[in-house]
């Protein structure tokens, strides 16, 4: 039990972090992203949010890594460039608008936009004259605006590649691989911080095991799945993840 110690928890919160961590690979196994958003969710209830980023940035590193064999060959490069260079672009505006803007209004307003355009895209909307170099840099600059805000920079890259109508295994693949990059960045970042300790380290060693048994599951789902189920799924996770948000903002308020 001395690892209980270095863990900071008892064996109720280590399982409970384990499910959360289960279900969130399931979810980033067929999806292609959501990992960060659903480990919040469920790691919110027990550690503060200083010490839940540098667990979760581990992991997404790590699941990034089991889940190249299922994406490495529907992996769009150049959507990837396009957009990290505006994710590059966007990240120092969004540092900066922290300090002049409320992030929780800004959340708000974000979360309600996400649930307008869900619900349009589940009508049928599409778009493909913003499927242009111009267009994916301008949504890199949008996420990375939004990342350094109020941490939510997947969600409209999701949207746009949905938006664009791309194949559900490009959207997947390329998500993941985004993802993966940025995720290093950000973690290299954390530790020269000083915001990744030992304990760290102890608390990210027994989610690992579960990693690749979710990410297994949730690729199982997407290749038994249709092409219209997958679009359904991911509009289903990006509404509740925004419905949660309101309701964590309103709580606070």
């Amino acid at each position: 039990m001395d690892f209980l110690l270095y863990f900071h928890h008892g064996l109720v919160e280590i399982y409970f972090m384990m499910f959360t961590v289960l279900v969130a690979s399931i979810i980033r196994g067929f999806n292609g992203f959501g990992f960060s958003a659903t480990c919040i969710s469920g790691f919110s209830f027990i550690l503060p949010a200083i010490e839940i980023v540098p667990i979760i940035l581990a992991l997404e590193v790590i699941i990034s890594i089991f889940m190249v064999p299922y994406i490495w060959n529907k992996i769009d490069w150049g959507f990837v460039l396009k957009i990290l260079i505006g994710i590059m672009i966007g990240s120092p505006v969004g540092l900066y608008l922290l300090r002049h803007l409320n992030p929780e209004t800004t959340h708000l307003s974000v979360c309600l936009s996400i649930i307008f355009f869900s619900f349009l895209l589940m009508k049928g909307y599409s778009n493909q004259k913003i499927n242009n170099d111009y267009g994916k840099i301008f949504t890199g600059i949008i996420s990375g605006t939004l990342n350094g805000l109020i941490t939510l920079g997947g969600m409209p890259i999701a949207l746009f590649l949905l938006t664009t109508s791309i194949q559900p295994s490009i959207i997947r693949g390329s998500l993941a691989a985004l993802f993966f990059l940025t995720d290093i960045y950000a973690f290299v970042l954390s530790f020269f911080a000083g915001i990744v300790d030992l304990t760290t380290v102890y608390r990210v060693i027994p989610l690992i095991f579960i990693l690749p048994i979710g990410v297994f599951i949730g690729n199982n789902f997407f290749v038994n799945s249709k092409e219209e189920t997958y679009r359904k799924v991911v509009f289903y996770f990006l509404i509740f993840i925004s419905i949660l948000g309101i309701f964590r903002i309103i709580s606070n308020i």
